[in-house]
C-alpha cells in the first residue's frame, strides 16, 4: 500500500535527491552559464520526476579555479549564479513545490582569494594565522613530507611571505582549513548556522575526510607496486596521514548537534572517497550524534556494474544496531556518466533503464544526477574545450569530469538546446540533442516518462524506500536480492550481462516492475525485475 509505514520515518529516508549542477543546468541571462534564476524556472520539471529534494553543487562566491569548490566567501552567491535574492527565490519555489533543499559545504579547503587565507599567509602571527595547515620547509627547502595532491604534484606550494609551506590536497589554489583548531571549527558552523537560518534543508559535506590531517606529518606510506596503482602519483601512496584523522567525528558531532538544534528533519551527508572511505562511511554516520547518511565513489569510479559489486555495497551496511544509513550515485559531476562508463557493448538505451531499476532498488538515499532521468551518455568534450583542471593537467589518459558536465538539453529545436541563446561554458553534445526534454515528454515511452514510473513505484513500495535487504545467490552474471518492510517482500533480480540467461521466476511471486526482456524461465539482456509474493 502506497506510503505504509513511512509516516514516521524522516523524509530524507529513501529519498531520491536530485542534484543540479548550476553552471550546466539552465541559463537565464544569456551569458552561456547556467545559473540560480534559470534553475528556479526549470524546478517544475523536477518536481515531475517525483523527487524529494534537490542538492545544489557550489553557486557561492569563488574564482571558479575548481569551479565553485574553491569557496571565497561561505555566505555569498557568485555574480555568475545570481544574488541572493535569487537563492531566497529558488528556495522558495522549491519549496512550494514540495522539493527540500540540499547545498554542498566544503569544510576541508577553501579558494586562496578568501579573506580568511588573505590574513593567515599575511604573517605568523596574525589572528587567523593557524587558521591553515602551515609548515616549515625541510632544510634542504624541500616540502615537510611527501604527500601529495590528488590532482598532481605535491601538496605544498612555497609561501614568500610566511616563509613556509602550505598543504592543499587538491590544486594549490585550495589550500586546507586546520579544522583541528576549535576557531575554525566555530567559523565553519556558524557558516551552517547562516544557510539554516535562511531555510535549507540539509547539507553533503564535500570530501569530508580530508578536513583533519596528522598533526606529526608523517610521509605517507608507498602502495606496493602492482597493488591497484592508478595513473597519477597520488595513487602511489596510501593516505594514513594527508586525511582521515580520528578526529574527525568529534567534529561532525558538532554538526550533528547543530543540524538537531533547527526544528524539521534536517538532513546532512558525507561524501567520502579514498581507500579508507567504507570504514568512513560507518565511522562517520553510527550513532544518533553523527551524519545522517554517506556516500563514497563504489558506483562512480567502478569500470563496469557487476553482481560482485552490487553484493559488496550491500555487505558494508549489515544493518547492524546504531548503524548509520547508506546513500548512493551512479552518476555525478565527478564521474563519467554510467550508462558509457559501464555499456561494454550493451545496448545503451536498454541498458539505461535497466540501471535506473536498479538504482531505485538499492537500500539506501538516491542521488539522481541532472540529465540521467534523460539517458544521457558521457559527452564529446574535445581537448580545446576542456576546463576542468584536471583533465587539461592529465589529458589523455585522463579526460577528466567535463563530459558530465555539460548542458542539459531542453528543447531539441532550439539555439544551443534550449540551454542558453549562446554558445555555452562547455560544448552541448550534439548525441544529447535528440534526447531533449520535450522530445521525451512527447513520448510516452521515453526514458524521461520510465524514470518517473520507477520513482513513483519505489515511492508506493516501503520495502523500496525503507526495507531491509538480503542477498540471494544466484549464478553470473545473475543479481537477485530481497527487500522487506514489514509485510511486503519483492525480489528484485537483473541480468547483468549482455546475452540472455536462463532464470526461473520462483513459485508464487508476481512480477511487478521490468526492465527489458523478461518471462518466466529466462531473463534478456539489460533486463530486471521485482516480483511481490
Amino acid at each position: 500500500m502506497a506510503g505504509a509505514g513511512a509516516g514516521s520515518e524522516p523524509w530524507w529516508k529513501g529519498a531520491v535527491i536530485y542534484q543540479i549542477y548550476p553552471r550546466s543546468f539552465a541559463d537565464s541571462n544569456g551569458d552561456g552559464v547556467g545559473d540560480l534564476p534559470g534553475i528556479t524556472a526549470h524546478l517544475d520539471h523536477v518536481a515531475s520526476l517525483g523527487v524529494d529534494g534537490i542538492w545544489l553543487s557550489p553557486f557561492f562566491t569563488s574564482p571558479m579555479k575548481d569551479f565553485g569548490y574553491d569557496i571565497a566567501d561561505y555566505c555569498g552567491v557568485d555574480p555568475i549564479f545570481g544574488t541572493m535574492a535569487d537563492f531566497d527565490a529558488l528556495l522558495a519555489r522549491a519549496h512550494d513545490l514540495g522539493l527540500k533543499v540540499i547545498i554542498d559545504q566544503v569544510y576541508a579547503h577553501t579558494s586562496d582569494q578568501h579573506a580568511w587565507f588573505k590574513e593567515s599567509r599575511s604573517s605568523r602571527d596574525n589572528p587567523k594565522a593557524d587558521w591553515y595547515v602551515w609548515a616549515d620547509a625541510k632544510p634542504d627547502g624541500s616540502p615537510p613530507n611527501n604527500w601529495l595532491s590528488v590532482f598532481h604534484g605535491p601538496a605544498w606550494t612555497w609561501d614568500t611571505r610566511r616563509g613556509q609551506y602550505y598543504l592543499h590536497n587538491f590544486l594549490s589554489s585550495q589550500p586546507n582549513l586546520h579544522v583541528h583548531n576549535p576557531q575554525v571549527q566555530e567559523a565553519l558552523l556558524e557558516t551552517a548556522r547562516f544557510w539554516f537560518d535562511r531555510g535549507v534543508d540539509g547539507f553533503r559535506l564535500d570530501a569530508i575526510n580530508f578536513s583533519m590531517h596528522d598533526p606529526a606529518l608523517t610521509d605517507n606510506p608507498p602502495v606496493p607496486p602492482g597493488f591497484g596503482r592508478g595513473i597519477l602519483p597520488f595513487d602511489f601512496q596510501h593516505h594514513f596521514h594527508n586525511q582521515s584523522h580520528p578526529d574527525i567525528p568529534q567534529f561532525l558531532a558538532r554538526v550533528r548537534a547543530l543540524v538537531d538544534s533547527y526544528d524539521g528533519d534536517r538532513f546532512t551527508v558525507a561524501e567520502v572517497g579514498g581507500e579508507q572511505a567504507n570504514e568512513e562511511m560507518r565511522l562517520y554516520t553510527r550513532g544518533a550524534d553523527r551524519l545522517h547518511s554517506a556516500y563514497g565513489f563504489n558506483f562512480l569510479y567502478s569500470k563496469d556494474v557487476t553482481p560482485a559489486l552490487i553484493h559488496e555495497t550491500i555487505d558494508m551496511w549489515p544493518q547492524a544496531a546504531g548503524e548509520g544509513w547508506p546513500s548512493w550515485a551512479f552518476s555525478n559531476h565527478d564521474a563519467p556518466r554510467a550508462v558509457s562508463r559501464w555499456l561494454h557493448g550493451r545496448d545503451r538505451d536498454a541498458f539505461a533503464r535497466q540501471a535506473m531499476l536498479l538504482l531505485m532498488a538499492l537500500r539506501g538515499n538516491i542521488f539522481l544526477y541532472q540529465g540521467e532521468e534523460l539517458g544521457l551518455p558521457q559527452a564529446d568534450v574535445p581537448f580545446e574545450r576542456l576546463q576542468d583542471p584536471e583533465a587539461i593537467a592529465n589529458y589523455p589518459e585522463s579526460q577528466g569530469r567535463d563530459g558530465a558536465r555539460t548542458p542539459v538539453p531542453w528543447k531539441a529545436d532550439a539555439p544551443q538546446a534550449g540551454f542558453s541563446p549562446v554558445e555555452p561554458w562547455l560544448p552541448l553534445d550534439p548525441a544529447h540533442v535528440p534526447l531533449a526534454v520535450d522530445r521525451q515528454e512527447a513520448c510516452p515511452d521515453s526514458m524521461l516518462h520510465y524514470t518517473r514510473h520507477l520513482i513513483a513505484f519505489r515511492k508506493r513500495h516501503p520495502a523500496l524506500r525503507l526495507g531491509s535487504i538480503r542477498p540471494i545467490d544466484a549464478p553470473e552474471p545473475i543479481l537477485a536480492f530481497e527487500r522487506i518492510h514489514g509485510g511486503e517482500r519483492l525480489l528484485c533480480v537483473f541480468n547483468l550481462g549482455t546475452g540472455s540467461a536462463d532464470w526461473t521466476l520462483p513459485a508464487g511471486w508476481t512480477v511487478i516492475e521490468s526492465a527489458g526482456d523478461v518471462s518466466g524461465t529466462a531473463l534478456g539482456p539489460h533486463s530486471g525485475l521485482i516480483a511481490s509474493l
